[in-house]
């Protein structure tokens, strides 16, 4: 299990943003509506929002056909720096939903595969 996942296990919230040498960062022990919360919140907001932006722009882009190599290198970039905040958001939100009824994906088909009407 990777650091960030374990330390998401028990109870802390991944921050969508790092700290200067690059390490995730993490709220501690919140009910979620102080004012790092409250900011972590709008910043993730703000990092979807450019994600939806970017998208348009890259549909924008590829449909002209008439890019330069530095144009799509730059939007390749764009593109690289928005998903990883993407990502993050998604596993920060991900780890703060409750825990399934089950243990184990393998659990919930053979409970599932049960209860199937004959």
């Amino acid at each position: 299990m990777t650091e960030p996942i374990r330390r998401l296990m028990e109870g802390g919230r991944l921050l969508p943003w790092s700290s200067l040498e690059g390490k995730p960062c993490y709220l501690l022990a919140s009910d979620g509506t102080g004012y790092v919360s409250r900011m972590a919140d709008r910043v993730e907001a703000e990092q979807l929002d450019v994600a939806a932006e970017l998208i348009e722009e890259a549909r924008i882009v590829l449909r002209e056909r008439t890019w330069t190599p530095g144009e799509i290198q730059l939007l390749a970039s764009d593109l690289t720096a928005s998903l990883t905040n993407v990502r993050r958001v998604a596993v920060s939100r991900g780890a703060r939903l409750p825990a399934p009824a089950y243990d184990s994906p393998d659990r919930a088909t053979s409970e599932r595969d049960e209860t199937r009407p004959v």
